[in-house]
């Protein structure tokens, strides 16, 4: 078995959270009342494809020309005043790091292995959240980055090869089963499954399923660390 040599982190759900996510609910009942009529499902749409198409194309570098995006794709022309209240309800509520995400990437980092952030998500986004571990990273790979989101292959390839491992050399420990086991086994990555939750989960894929970041880190040291 190849040693594990490099150890990727998803970002939202297994570093950083929010912890009362502003919704697309919320943000419509605001446009509304302002005489926007911009439905939660219009918002929701043009949000995704932001997120997964512009942002990897321009890699915008803040809520403001993020969201001024989105309301171009919904073709509302929205006074600034409008615009400014939106971003700073955004802003009010920021990613924070989970509990445990500091001291297991600095585990992993100290036990010799390169390390990766894989997110999509816009690198503003979480940029202050990360600040205590950011130099516990040799890579952060976005959406921008990789120049497309993460449900496609080249962001894994792209991360693998600026860390300069091969895929049986590297182990991504993310919460979202699709995105973070089922892609990289294929690429032959392998996988930790993050389940915060301790929902009831069936995933073979995973070479493990833990409750915490630090459990994952401990099974990689123990088990995949060694020739």
């Amino acid at each position: 078995m190849a040693k594990i040599k490099a150890v990727l982190f998803d970002m939202h759900g297994t570093l950083v959270h929010v912890e009362n996510d502003v919704t697309e609910e919320e943000i419509s009942d605001y446009l509304f009342n302002k005489g926007y009529e911009v439905s939660p499902q219009q918002l929701r749409a043009a949000w995704a494809f932001v997120a997964f198409i512009d942002y990897p194309k321009h890699g915008y570098k803040s809520w403001h020309s993020f969201f001024s995006r989105i309301f171009w794709r919904l073709k509302v022309k929205v006074d600034i005043e409008t615009l400014q209240a939106i971003v700073k309800l955004l802003e009010s509520r920021p990613y924070k790091l989970y509990s445990d995400a500091a001291e297991a990437v600095t585990k992993a980092k100290q036990s010799g292995f390169k390390t990766a952030t894989v997110t999509t998500i816009a690198y503003f986004q979480f940029e202050k959240a990360i600040e205590p571990i950011k130099k516990c990273f040799d890579f952060i790979i976005t959406g921008y980055e990789a120049g497309c989101d993460k449900t496609n292959p080249r962001m894994y390839r792209k991360v693998l090869e600026i860390l300069k491992v091969k895929p049986e050399e590297a182990i991504m420990i993310g919460d979202d089963p699709p995105i973070d086991v089922t892609l990289p086994k294929r690429l032959g990555i392998k996988s930790i499954l993050l389940n915060r939750e301790r929902s009831h989960v069936n995933c073979h894929q995973a070479e493990a399923v833990v409750n915490d970041l630090n459990e994952a880190v401990e099974i990689i040291i123990s088990k995949f660390g060694e020739s």
